[in-house]
């Protein structure tokens, strides 16, 4: 039940709604999604290995936070794809724009990853 401002109820059982929705999604970018399962799989490989290289917590938080924030755009890149697809398959100078906007948001979150990557451990290796 709406409370005066129309807002669905808080607790525990909406807690568990959202949460399933969430894995919904994190399902159906695994399984029609090309680029969220190869970013998986580096992030599978470069998190611990970040973890390991990062000498303290705030260089261990941003060498993985970086990598789950490919993820994150990742998924709102494929979901603004998906809701321009739903349109239809003709091209539309703005559904272009949008999908070229999405996929360079990835591209700079994965020039944050090297940049946060380089300036923690170039200087340990040169």
């Amino acid at each position: 039940m709406a409370d005066e401002i129309g807002h669905l109820p808080r607790g525990p059982s909406r807690i568990l709604k959202a949460t399933r929705w969430s894995l919904q999604g994190l399902r159906a970018a695994w399984l029609h999604e090309s680029s969220f399962r190869l970013e998986v799989y580096l992030f599978v490989v470069l998190a611990p290995l970040g973890w390991w290289l990062g000498q303290t917590p705030v260089e261990r938080v941003l060498l993985v936070g970086s990598l789950l924030l490919v993820l994150s755009v990742e998924l709102l890149n494929s979901a603004v794809e998906a809701v321009i697809e739903r349109y239809g398959p003709e091209f539309h100078e703005l559904a272009g724009r949008a999908k070229d906007m999405g996929s360079a948001a990835v591209f700079v979150v994965l020039a944050n990853v090297a940049l946060t990557w380089g300036a923690i451990l170039g200087p340990r290796l040169f």
